[in-house]
Protein backbone atom coordinates (compact mmCIF):
# COMPACT_ATOMS: atom_id res chain seq x y z
CA UNK A 1 0.00 0.00 0.00
CA UNK A 2 1.19 3.48 -1.02
CA UNK A 3 0.91 5.20 2.05
CA UNK A 4 1.87 2.29 4.21
CA UNK A 5 5.57 2.44 1.55
CA UNK A 6 5.12 5.79 2.53
CA UNK A 7 5.15 5.07 6.90
CA UNK A 8 7.73 3.07 6.47
CA UNK A 9 10.02 5.35 4.79
CA UNK A 10 9.03 8.12 7.44
CA UNK A 11 9.64 5.57 9.71
CA UNK A 12 13.03 4.94 8.21
CA UNK A 13 13.97 8.62 8.46
CA UNK A 14 13.50 8.74 12.00
CA UNK A 15 15.83 5.78 12.98
CA UNK A 16 18.44 7.30 11.28
CA UNK A 17 17.94 10.61 13.44
CA UNK A 18 17.49 8.90 16.40
CA UNK A 19 19.77 5.65 16.85
CA UNK A 20 22.79 7.36 17.80
CA UNK A 21 21.10 9.44 19.96
CA UNK A 22 19.73 6.21 21.60
CA UNK A 23 22.91 4.62 21.25
CA UNK A 24 25.24 7.12 23.03
CA UNK A 25 22.74 7.71 25.91
CA UNK A 26 22.11 3.88 26.79
CA UNK A 27 26.11 3.38 26.52
CA UNK A 28 26.06 1.02 23.43
CA UNK A 29 29.02 2.81 21.47
CA UNK A 30 28.44 3.46 17.42
CA UNK A 31 25.13 2.52 15.64
CA UNK A 32 26.38 -0.87 13.99
CA UNK A 33 24.25 -1.57 10.62
CA UNK A 34 21.39 -2.99 11.00
CA UNK A 35 18.34 -4.48 8.90
CA UNK A 36 14.40 -3.92 8.83
CA UNK A 37 12.06 -6.67 9.01
CA UNK A 38 8.59 -6.85 9.44
CA UNK A 39 7.71 -8.08 13.72
CA UNK A 40 4.07 -8.37 13.30
CA UNK A 41 0.64 -6.22 12.88
CA UNK A 42 -2.37 -6.90 14.37
CA UNK A 43 -6.07 -6.08 13.69
CA UNK A 44 -5.85 -2.17 14.35
CA UNK A 45 -3.72 -0.10 12.19
CA UNK A 46 -0.56 -0.64 14.06
CA UNK A 47 2.96 -2.47 12.60
CA UNK A 48 5.71 -3.43 14.22
CA UNK A 49 9.03 -3.82 12.90
CA UNK A 50 12.48 -5.58 14.30
CA UNK A 51 15.80 -3.70 13.71
CA UNK A 52 18.68 -6.11 14.43
CA UNK A 53 22.29 -4.89 14.46
CA UNK A 54 25.73 -6.66 15.67
CA UNK A 55 23.57 -8.70 18.06
CA UNK A 56 21.29 -6.09 19.30
CA UNK A 57 17.43 -6.34 18.82
CA UNK A 58 14.95 -3.47 18.52
CA UNK A 59 11.42 -3.27 18.20
CA UNK A 60 9.76 -0.40 16.13
CA UNK A 61 6.04 0.46 16.57
CA UNK A 62 4.66 2.51 13.66
CA UNK A 63 1.05 3.89 14.74
CA UNK A 64 -0.52 6.38 12.51
CA UNK A 65 -2.17 9.22 13.16
CA UNK A 66 -5.12 10.08 13.37
CA UNK A 67 -6.35 5.99 13.22
CA UNK A 68 -4.00 5.48 16.38
CA UNK A 69 -2.65 7.29 19.58
CA UNK A 70 0.68 5.80 21.07
CA UNK A 71 0.51 8.05 23.84
CA UNK A 72 -1.79 5.92 25.66
CA UNK A 73 0.76 3.15 25.64
CA UNK A 74 3.73 5.34 26.44
CA UNK A 75 1.17 6.33 30.08
CA UNK A 76 0.43 2.86 30.64
CA UNK A 77 3.81 1.37 30.08
CA UNK A 78 4.90 3.59 32.56
CA UNK A 79 2.17 2.46 34.84
CA UNK A 80 3.00 -0.92 34.23
CA UNK A 81 6.55 -0.72 34.90
CA UNK A 82 5.77 1.21 38.32
CA UNK A 83 4.18 -2.21 39.48
CA UNK A 84 6.77 -4.84 38.42
CA UNK A 85 5.38 -6.61 35.60
CA UNK A 86 7.37 -6.96 32.33
CA UNK A 87 6.90 -4.63 29.60
CA UNK A 88 9.11 -2.95 26.97
CA UNK A 89 10.94 -0.39 27.99
CA UNK A 90 10.08 3.10 25.37
CA UNK A 91 13.90 4.02 24.25
CA UNK A 92 12.44 6.72 22.06
CA UNK A 93 9.57 8.61 20.91
CA UNK A 94 7.68 10.81 18.36
CA UNK A 95 4.39 10.57 19.87
CA UNK A 96 3.62 13.43 17.10
CA UNK A 97 4.41 11.02 13.89
CA UNK A 98 3.31 7.65 16.04
CA UNK A 99 7.05 5.98 16.05
CA UNK A 100 8.23 4.73 19.31
CA UNK A 101 11.15 2.54 19.49
CA UNK A 102 11.02 -0.22 22.22
CA UNK A 103 13.06 -3.31 23.89
CA UNK A 104 12.59 -6.46 22.26
CA UNK A 105 10.87 -8.87 24.60
CA UNK A 106 11.73 -11.89 22.33
CA UNK A 107 9.80 -13.23 18.96
CA UNK A 108 8.11 -15.77 20.70
CA UNK A 109 4.56 -15.52 21.60
CA UNK A 110 2.61 -17.67 24.17
CA UNK A 111 0.08 -18.45 21.68
CA UNK A 112 2.89 -20.37 19.90
CA UNK A 113 4.24 -22.09 22.99
CA UNK A 114 1.08 -23.08 25.21
CA UNK A 115 0.02 -26.31 25.97
CA UNK A 116 -1.99 -28.54 27.87
CA UNK A 117 1.43 -29.68 29.54
CA UNK A 118 3.06 -26.34 30.39
CA UNK A 119 -0.35 -24.46 30.78
CA UNK A 120 -0.71 -25.04 34.28
CA UNK A 121 2.67 -23.31 35.26
CA UNK A 122 2.57 -20.47 32.20
CA UNK A 123 -0.84 -19.48 33.60
CA UNK A 124 0.15 -19.53 36.66
CA UNK A 125 2.83 -16.60 35.86
CA UNK A 126 0.19 -14.75 33.89
CA UNK A 127 -1.97 -15.02 37.19
CA UNK A 128 0.90 -13.74 39.50
CA UNK A 129 1.58 -10.83 36.78
CA UNK A 130 -2.07 -10.52 36.49
CA UNK A 131 -2.49 -9.72 40.12
CA UNK A 132 0.26 -7.47 40.79
CA UNK A 133 -0.81 -4.86 38.24
CA UNK A 134 -4.54 -4.86 39.93
CA UNK A 135 -2.81 -3.71 42.94
CA UNK A 136 -1.76 -0.35 41.21
CA UNK A 137 -4.01 2.75 42.16
CA UNK A 138 -5.45 3.87 38.46
CA UNK A 139 -8.42 5.85 40.13
CA UNK A 140 -8.48 8.84 38.19
CA UNK A 141 -5.22 7.90 35.70
CA UNK A 142 -7.48 5.78 32.95
CA UNK A 143 -10.59 6.26 31.51
CA UNK A 144 -13.13 4.32 33.77
CA UNK A 145 -15.00 1.12 32.24
CA UNK A 146 -18.06 2.50 32.85
CA UNK A 147 -21.95 1.81 31.84
CA UNK A 148 -21.48 3.72 28.41
CA UNK A 149 -18.20 1.98 27.39
CA UNK A 150 -19.88 -1.23 28.66
CA UNK A 151 -22.95 -0.56 26.11
CA UNK A 152 -21.44 0.42 23.40
CA UNK A 153 -18.92 -2.67 23.12
CA UNK A 154 -22.37 -4.78 23.12
CA UNK A 155 -23.86 -2.61 20.20
CA UNK A 156 -21.29 -4.05 17.88
CA UNK A 157 -22.78 -7.07 18.50
CA UNK A 158 -26.28 -5.96 16.67
CA UNK A 159 -25.00 -3.31 14.73
CA UNK A 160 -21.94 -5.20 12.98
CA UNK A 161 -22.64 -8.73 13.32
CA UNK A 162 -26.10 -9.25 13.25
CA UNK A 163 -27.03 -6.06 10.65
CA UNK A 164 -24.22 -5.82 8.31
CA UNK A 165 -22.90 -9.53 8.59
CA UNK A 166 -25.80 -11.65 8.75
CA UNK A 167 -28.37 -8.74 7.22
CA UNK A 168 -30.89 -9.42 10.84
CA UNK A 169 -33.00 -6.48 11.63
CA UNK A 170 -34.25 -7.34 15.42
CA UNK A 171 -37.67 -6.99 15.71
CA UNK A 172 -39.48 -5.49 18.48
CA UNK A 173 -39.40 -8.47 20.69
CA UNK A 174 -35.94 -9.24 19.86
CA UNK A 175 -35.27 -5.26 21.00
CA UNK A 176 -36.65 -5.71 24.33
CA UNK A 177 -34.47 -9.52 25.09
CA UNK A 178 -31.74 -7.57 23.99
CA UNK A 179 -31.87 -4.48 25.97
CA UNK A 180 -32.85 -7.22 28.92
CA UNK A 181 -29.12 -8.82 28.00
CA UNK A 182 -27.38 -5.61 28.26
CA UNK A 183 -28.85 -4.86 30.99
CA UNK A 184 -27.98 -7.74 33.36
CA UNK A 185 -24.65 -7.83 31.60
CA UNK A 186 -23.67 -4.13 32.39
CA UNK A 187 -25.57 -4.28 36.02
CA UNK A 188 -22.93 -7.32 36.98
CA UNK A 189 -19.79 -6.07 35.48
CA UNK A 190 -20.78 -2.80 37.35
CA UNK A 191 -21.10 -4.28 40.45
CA UNK A 192 -17.65 -5.60 40.55
CA UNK A 193 -14.41 -3.85 42.87
CA UNK A 194 -12.83 -2.11 40.05
CA UNK A 195 -9.37 -2.45 39.17
CA UNK A 196 -6.41 -1.74 36.15
CA UNK A 197 -8.16 -3.91 33.14
CA UNK A 198 -5.50 -4.59 30.25
CA UNK A 199 -8.40 -5.64 28.20
CA UNK A 200 -6.96 -8.02 26.00
CA UNK A 201 -4.67 -9.93 28.16
CA UNK A 202 -4.62 -13.43 26.36
CA UNK A 203 -1.66 -15.75 25.00
CA UNK A 204 -1.21 -13.68 22.38
CA UNK A 205 -0.08 -10.39 23.90
CA UNK A 206 1.89 -12.49 26.31
CA UNK A 207 5.69 -12.79 25.50
CA UNK A 208 7.73 -15.88 26.64
CA UNK A 209 10.49 -13.95 28.08
CA UNK A 210 12.63 -13.26 31.38
CA UNK A 211 10.81 -11.83 33.72
CA UNK A 212 7.78 -13.78 32.14
CA UNK A 213 5.69 -12.57 30.98
CA UNK A 214 6.41 -9.91 28.49
CA UNK A 215 3.49 -8.00 28.35
CA UNK A 216 1.96 -6.19 25.03
CA UNK A 217 -0.75 -4.33 23.86
CA UNK A 218 -1.71 -2.96 26.85
CA UNK A 219 -2.95 1.02 25.36
CA UNK A 220 -6.18 0.37 25.56
CA UNK A 221 -6.13 -0.26 29.36
CA UNK A 222 -9.06 1.38 31.54
CA UNK A 223 -10.18 0.69 35.16
CA UNK A 224 -12.90 -1.61 35.31
CA UNK A 225 -14.62 -4.94 36.45
CA UNK A 226 -11.56 -7.09 38.38
CA UNK A 227 -12.49 -10.35 36.46
CA UNK A 228 -12.55 -9.06 32.87
CA UNK A 229 -8.37 -9.96 32.34
CA UNK A 230 -8.45 -13.34 34.22
CA UNK A 231 -11.96 -14.58 31.91
CA UNK A 232 -10.15 -12.37 28.86
CA UNK A 233 -6.86 -14.84 29.46
CA UNK A 234 -8.79 -18.61 29.40
CA UNK A 235 -11.16 -17.35 27.27
CA UNK A 236 -8.92 -16.60 24.29
CA UNK A 237 -10.01 -15.78 20.38
CA UNK A 238 -7.52 -18.41 19.63
CA UNK A 239 -7.19 -20.99 22.05
CA UNK A 240 -9.85 -23.11 23.98
CA UNK A 241 -9.43 -24.82 26.98
CA UNK A 242 -11.64 -28.05 29.16
CA UNK A 243 -14.23 -25.86 30.89
CA UNK A 244 -13.10 -27.80 34.33
CA UNK A 245 -9.53 -26.05 33.67
CA UNK A 246 -10.53 -22.62 33.27
CA UNK A 247 -12.69 -22.93 36.59
CA UNK A 248 -9.67 -24.88 38.43
CA UNK A 249 -7.15 -21.44 37.08
CA UNK A 250 -10.56 -19.51 37.73
CA UNK A 251 -10.38 -20.44 41.72
CA UNK A 252 -6.46 -20.14 41.79
CA UNK A 253 -6.90 -16.50 40.20
CA UNK A 254 -9.57 -15.72 43.34
CA UNK A 255 -6.84 -17.34 45.83
CA UNK A 256 -4.04 -15.36 44.89
CA UNK A 257 -6.30 -11.93 44.41
CA UNK A 258 -7.60 -12.67 48.30
CA UNK A 259 -4.05 -13.37 49.43
CA UNK A 260 -2.99 -10.11 47.86
CA UNK A 261 -5.75 -8.05 49.52
CA UNK A 262 -7.62 -7.60 45.92
CA UNK A 263 -11.72 -7.29 46.95
CA UNK A 264 -12.60 -11.12 45.15
CA UNK A 265 -15.59 -11.68 46.36
CA UNK A 266 -15.80 -13.79 49.78
CA UNK A 267 -17.27 -17.07 47.75
CA UNK A 268 -15.75 -18.73 44.52
CA UNK A 269 -18.78 -19.32 43.48
CA UNK A 270 -19.80 -15.63 43.12
CA UNK A 271 -16.96 -14.23 41.70
CA UNK A 272 -17.02 -17.10 39.04
CA UNK A 273 -20.50 -16.00 38.19
CA UNK A 274 -19.46 -12.68 37.67
CA UNK A 275 -16.48 -13.87 34.89
CA UNK A 276 -19.17 -16.07 33.67
CA UNK A 277 -21.08 -12.82 32.80
CA UNK A 278 -18.06 -10.47 32.16
CA UNK A 279 -17.34 -12.87 29.53
CA UNK A 280 -20.61 -13.33 27.68
CA UNK A 281 -20.13 -9.29 27.87
CA UNK A 282 -17.21 -9.83 26.01
CA UNK A 283 -17.58 -12.74 23.49
CA UNK A 284 -21.23 -10.51 22.31
CA UNK A 285 -17.98 -7.58 21.99
CA UNK A 286 -15.83 -9.60 20.08
CA UNK A 287 -17.60 -10.82 17.47
CA UNK A 288 -18.98 -8.25 16.57
CA UNK A 289 -15.48 -6.30 15.84
CA UNK A 290 -14.51 -9.62 14.52
CA UNK A 291 -17.47 -8.56 11.60
CA UNK A 292 -16.49 -4.92 11.47
CA UNK A 293 -12.95 -5.96 10.77
CA UNK A 294 -13.83 -8.13 8.16
CA UNK A 295 -16.70 -5.40 6.34
CA UNK A 296 -14.64 -2.23 7.37
CA UNK A 297 -10.89 -3.26 7.50
CA UNK A 298 -11.33 -5.90 4.89
CA UNK A 299 -9.47 -8.49 6.99
CA UNK A 300 -12.50 -11.37 6.98
CA UNK A 301 -9.82 -13.89 9.00
CA UNK A 302 -11.03 -13.19 12.36
CA UNK A 303 -14.65 -14.23 11.18
CA UNK A 304 -13.15 -17.91 11.23
CA UNK A 305 -12.68 -17.18 15.28
CA UNK A 306 -16.80 -16.42 15.62
CA UNK A 307 -18.03 -19.81 16.69
CA UNK A 308 -15.83 -20.42 19.18
CA UNK A 309 -17.30 -17.63 20.60
CA UNK A 310 -20.56 -18.85 20.65
CA UNK A 311 -19.45 -21.53 22.10
CA UNK A 312 -18.46 -19.96 24.97
CA UNK A 313 -21.44 -18.16 25.58
CA UNK A 314 -23.34 -21.70 25.07
CA UNK A 315 -21.06 -22.99 28.01
CA UNK A 316 -22.47 -20.48 30.51
CA UNK A 317 -25.54 -20.63 28.87
CA UNK A 318 -26.23 -24.22 30.37
CA UNK A 319 -25.11 -23.19 34.02
CA UNK A 320 -26.84 -19.39 34.17
CA UNK A 321 -30.77 -19.36 34.43
CA UNK A 322 -30.88 -15.90 34.65
CA UNK A 323 -29.15 -15.88 30.75
CA UNK A 324 -31.98 -17.88 29.39
CA UNK A 325 -33.59 -14.76 27.02
CA UNK A 326 -30.31 -14.60 25.70
CA UNK A 327 -30.25 -18.32 24.42
CA UNK A 328 -34.10 -17.46 23.25
CA UNK A 329 -32.55 -14.60 21.26
CA UNK A 330 -29.67 -16.62 19.87
CA UNK A 331 -32.10 -19.68 18.78
CA UNK A 332 -34.18 -17.17 16.64
CA UNK A 333 -31.13 -16.11 15.06
CA UNK A 334 -30.69 -17.34 11.10
CA UNK A 335 -27.41 -19.41 10.97
CA UNK A 336 -25.09 -17.66 13.24
CA UNK A 337 -21.66 -19.12 11.41
CA UNK A 338 -22.91 -17.29 8.06
CA UNK A 339 -19.40 -16.59 6.35
CA UNK A 340 -19.19 -13.10 4.39
CA UNK A 341 -20.19 -12.39 1.00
Amino acid sequence: MPDQDMRLQLLQGWLEECLPVLFQQEGWGEVPQGSLTPASSDASFRRYFRWQGAGRSLILMDAPPPQEDCRPFVKVAAMLADAGVHVPRILAADVERGFLVLDDLGSQTWLEVLDADNADALFEQALQALVQYQLLPVEGRLPPYDDALLRRELQLFPDWYLQRHLGVELNATQQRQWQQICDLLVESALAQPRVFVHRDYMPRNLMLSEPNPGILDFQDAVHGPLSYDVTSLFKDAFLSWPEERVAAWLQRYWQLAREAGIAVPAEFAEFHRASDLMGVQRHLKVIGIFARICHRDGKPKYLGDVPRFFTYIEAVLARRPELAVLGELLASLPQREAQPA
